[in-house]
């Protein structure tokens, strides 16, 4: 078994995009690196802000480090909690550029691929575990339509097609205070919460399998 072989995790951030001189993702992300959580080092990457060039780094990473788990996460200003997202649709439709001046509208992530792709993840139990350590945290059951749902939508349908043994999902974060304070009324959370949330959500994904069925859905 070579060194990138070990059973692992697989964690990924962002780069900053639309104006941000940080994104809080990469950073909370790169800070767990080499930490091991129930016998499963963690071992992470950065992905570019940018359509298709994400889902490429992406499968990279899976393909050298055979993750047991991928977790995806990003940054969602506006967000006052942890987002467990459910579903990624399978349509790109761009607000803002991404970094390397991309600008899909009504596009599909994947042609020909279905209309969206449900997590893996036990989000029910995630997210009561959460809870019990008192992280704020909620089901989404929209990761937009802009590069995180891309790539939400894109590790599913790798795991699908390729990868059926790995678990695979995405949480969306709120800004880090040192953003927040730029946007008037923008909630945040401390880097060190957002760490203490990707370690909970680990070991709970890594210790069920099955998921349990208590209400956490909206009404809007």
């Amino acid at each position: 078994m070579t060194s990138s072989h070990k059973p692992c995790v697989l964690i990924t951030g962002f780069a900053p995009f639309g104006g941000e001189l940080i994104n809080p993702s990469w950073l909370a992300v790169q800070a767990l690196e080499g930490i091991a959580i129930d016998g499963l080092t963690i071992r992470t990457k950065e992905l570019p802000c940018e359509f298709d060039t994400s889902l490429d780094v992406l499968r990279g990473a899976i393909n050298k480090y055979s993750p047991q788990l991928v977790l995806c996460v990003g940054q969602a200003g506006g967000r006052a909690d942890i987002s467990l997202e459910r579903i990624a649709i399978n349509v790109n439709d761009a607000r803002i550029a991404d970094n390397a001046g991309n600008q899909p509208i009504d596009t599909p992530v994947i042609p020909l691929g279905p209309a969206a792709y449900f997590t893996n993840l036990p989000i029910k139990r995630i997210l009561l575990a959460l809870h019990k350590s008192d992280i704020p945290a909620a089901v989404s059951n929209t990761a937009g339509t802009y590069v995180c749902n891309h790539v939400m939508y894109g590790l599913m349908h790798e795991i699908t097609l390729h990868h059926h043994n790995i678990k695979g999902g995405f949480i969306h974060i709120p800004y880090l205070p040192s953003q927040a304070v730029h946007h008037n009324g923008a909630s945040s959370m401390a880097q060190e919460t957002v760490m203490s949330a990707i370690k909970v959500i680990i070991a709970a994904a890594i210790s069920n399998e099955s998921d349990l069925k208590v209400a956490a859905g909206t009404t809007h």
